[in-house]
């Protein structure tokens, strides 16, 4: 499926119609959100205010106003998110698709390489390389694209085995193209569902490693992010205090990105698998009756 035919897919789904508006309204706040609200740095009042007319989020332990850190932390936080899903996509396509395409011992080598980083705990490899690297946006970027590009290569790499003996790949060989090129222009742009579908799994995954990251005190904990607010809050003992107002707005905001990402997931999917499509239009015809695990056989 086309880019544009895809996209006027998810513009017509009610699910990715609104996952796509939820996410776009952050992206915008993320954007031009810091233009207009004051200092997340700045000690405005007393520690631990409530929320207020003048504080609409109230303070942190430190006295700083809790929806500038919100809003102001949104941008880097969703800045590496996608830049992370975008690497994470790309290197594990290219590296699946090539390995598929080429075979041999070089599929070979990269099939015990993915393997090896399948079998890994994820969580604590990530922990172990970001405790070693100087905290800041790009280590937890490098860690995020280290440790999760095995998956996406294993998923492209199968999709790449139905399509490498396909007619336009023969006549791409036939006429002299590189390797390279088959691969990428010929190959991957047939998967482009599938990797639309992969980069929102892949954004989803990285908000969710970086907060974590995070929160656990590996991050730049002078920046002001929606992992280090809530690294803060822990610090700020802020169960233990009552002041919810200090990490609520943070991980409500992490939820809704996560839940609007996963609605044009689950949109993309019901577009491009043939057996939701069909069970969605047969539901639109018999009505309610339709389960989910039934056929059209079953029900003739």
């Amino acid at each position: 499926m086309s880019p544009r035919k895809l996209l006027a897919a998810i513009l017509a789904n009610r699910k990715s119609k609104a996952g796509l508006y939820l996410v776009t309204a952050f992206v915008i706040v993320a954007i031009f959100g810091p233009l207009f609200c004051a200092d997340p740095k700045a000690f405005l009042s007393l520690p631990l205010s409530p929320p207020s007319t003048q504080h609409w989020f109230g303070t942190n332990g430190m006295g700083q106003d809790v929806f500038a850190q919100t809003i102001v932390g949104s941008r880097p936080t969703l800045l590496i998110a996608f830049i992370a899903g975008v690497s994470i996509t790309c290197i594990g396509a290219f590296i699946g698709a090539s390995a598929a395409y080429i075979g041999g011992k070089y599929d070979d080598i990269v099939s015990l390489m993915i393997n090896v980083f399948l079998v890994i705990p994820g969580l604590p490899l990530m922990i172990v390389m970001a405790a070693f690297f100087p905290p800041g946006p790009l280590s937890i970027l490098f860690v995020l694209v280290f440790t999760g590009w095995a998956w996406q290569a294993r998923v492209i790499r199968a999709q790449t085995l139905t399509l490498r003996s396909r007619g336009f790949v023969d006549a791409a060989k036939l006429s002299g193209e590189s390797t390279f090129r088959i691969v990428v222009i010929e190959i991957l742009p047939n998967m482009f569902s599938l990797l639309a579908s992969a980069f929102i799994g892949t954004t989803v995954y990285a908000i969710g490693a970086q907060v974590g990251l995070e929160f656990i005190g590996l991050g730049d904990v002078s920046q002001v992010t929606w992992g280090t607010n809530l690294y803060w809050a822990s610090n700020d003992l802020a169960l233990l205090t009552g002041s919810w107002w200090t990490f609520l707005p943070t991980g409500l905001c992490i939820a809704l990105v996560g839940f609007g990402l996963t609605l044009i997931n689950f949109g993309i999917d019901e577009i491009t698998n043939p057996r939701l499509r069909s069970l969605r239009i047969w539901k639109q015809r018999l009505g309610p009756t339709v389960q989910e695990g039934w056929t059209p056989v079953e029900k003739l």
